[in-house]
């Protein structure tokens, strides 16, 4: 079940019935259009690794060595990531190793993997944890791991597991697994306000403060088969969810781990038990990233680099997206880049599982493909992935939607990844997803029924609370 719909249904109902909500209804995104002209860049971006953070010769250093051969420029990248540093406040780590993992199968078994092996903690963060098969799986093999002295502790969204029953996560407490229910939908279990528009989309994974996943990647039956991703075969029996994670090893683990523990102390929770959370983290690979979070009332990390990595972009923008409701100006800025001569592609679903936000993003094509963006709608497998690779030098993994739910009332987390390499590898997945995709074309779409372009209508009013 995709992310947001349990949730569409109780912020609607909300919406209608809280007075509370009545201020949140009016918040708004911040103004970025002019945001990299305000800017006040560093000369080179701040980088960090498993020292510390390095002198400005060093780190001029380093990235002359990793980008000498990036075909936009080491000029271009450098003056992105410190722009990008400025907006966000948040240095580039360097010394990691980046695995891009496609699918639940392939997903699942990197994490069971991670997880069976651990000897100290596995901390757990997601939006769905279904009791189903593989959910069962999932929470036994946490439970045996706790058994056997790793302490277990596990973030879930009270929304986002609303269907799954109070036993299923009782059985993990009384295993001794420490369980955190995300802002409770029921206000008397609450200790600080009642929110519930604002959820916790986040989806991380970490073992041991040495191994971290993030992505787009539930625990559900949804990701129980493959999407056909990279198969021959053009039909499966049982196809499952097209979706990416990425698995992190070295000094940015740290940074995905300090987020679980802000997350739960943010909860007013009872503390975690002492854990060697962490750990002296070598540099395992060559990958500079730079993780990025945002939550309700924050600073709007996210929004702010996907923003300026769109502005910016010198020869394609080519994004995967779920759920793809954008506001006014991420709508602007794939416009502008579509009109300077930049190749717009993005790919959102043909197959879905929430016909609102369906029709929602379809009310934008037209005026998308008349500014020369290119729209392809997966086949076969509902899309669930949240992607997007820039100038093949510039790519990102994560949790996050482009819409405004996720920009504003979401935790999320995003992690970005510089340079040729892993863009080259973003580049070529998204190349793959074309090939299971069918474009739209303007002239087709102008023709299409009345009765779609009246349900378009009926969603693009209803935006705000998708």
């Amino acid at each position: 079940m995709r992310c947001n719909v349990r949730l569409k249904w109780i912020a609607c109902f909300v919406s209608v019935i809280g007075i509370g909500l009545l201020a949140t209804a009016c918040a708004a995104l911040p103004e970025v259009r002019y945001l990299s002209g305000s800017l006040v860049a560093p000369e080179n971006p701040t980088v960090t690794n498993a020292q510390g953070t390095l002198s400005a010769k060093k780190s001029n250093s380093l990235l002359t060595r990793r980008w000498h051969n990036s075909h936009v420029g080491i000029v271009t990248l450098a003056a992105l990531a410190a722009l990008e540093e400025a907006a966000t406040g948040t240095p580039l780590i360097a010394g990691n190793k980046v695995t891009l993992l496609y699918d639940g199968p392939q997903t699942m078994a990197a994490m069971i993997q991670a997880i069976s092996a651990a000897t100290d903690h596995i901390n757990l963060e997601t939006y769905i944890f279904d009791q189903d098969e593989l959910g069962i799986r999932f929470a036994d093999l946490l439970i045996a791991r706790q058994r056997a002295g790793v302490q277990v502790n596990v973030i879930y969204d009270s929304v986002g597991t609303i269907g799954t029953p109070q036993a299923f996560f009782d059985k993990m407490r009384d295993a001794g697994i420490h369980l955190l229910a995300f802002n409770p939908v029921n206000p008397l279990k609450l200790i600080g306000p009642w929110e519930p528009n604002n959820r916790d989309h986040r989806k991380i994974l970490v073992v041991d403060g040495v191994v971290a996943f993030t992505g787009g990647v539930n625990i559900s039956n949804s990701y129980g088969n493959s999407s056909l991703f990279r198969s021959k075969s053009r039909r499966d029996a049982k196809v499952g969810w097209r979706d990416t994670h990425i698995k992190i090893e070295g000094p940015a683990v740290a940074a995905l781990q300090w987020l679980f523990l802000n997350n739960w102390a943010s909860q007013k929770s009872p503390d975690l038990p002492d854990s060697n959370f962490f750990p002296p983290l070598k540099e395992v690979g060559d990958k500079l990233v730079r993780v990025l979070a945002s939550e309700p009332d924050g600073d709007y990390d996210i929004y702010k680099a996907y923003f300026l990595a769109i502005q910016k972009a010198k020869n394609t923008v080519h994004i995967t997206c779920a759920y793809f409701v954008p506001d006014a100006q991420i709508l602007q800025a794939l416009k502008a880049a579509a009109q300077r001569g930049v190749d717009v592609k993005i790919i959102l679903p043909g197959v879905t599982d929430s016909g609102l936000v369906f029709h929602a993003a379809q009310s934008f094509y037209s005026e998308m493909l008349a500014s020369g963006i290119k729209i392809y709608q997966l086949q076969i497998a509902v899309l669930h992935a949240k992607t997007a690779v820039i100038d093949r030098v510039w790519g990102t993994v994560g949790s996050t939607n482009i819409d405004t739910r996720s920009f504003l009332h979401n935790n999320e987390i995003n992690v970005v990844v510089f340079g040729d390499e892993f863009g080259n590898a973003m580049e070529n997945a998204f190349v793959e997803d074309l090939r299971r995709s069918v474009e739209i074309s303007k002239d087709k779409w102008d023709q299409r029924p009345l009765g779609d372009q009246f349900k378009e209508w009926i969603a693009r009013r209803l935006e705000y609370w998708l």
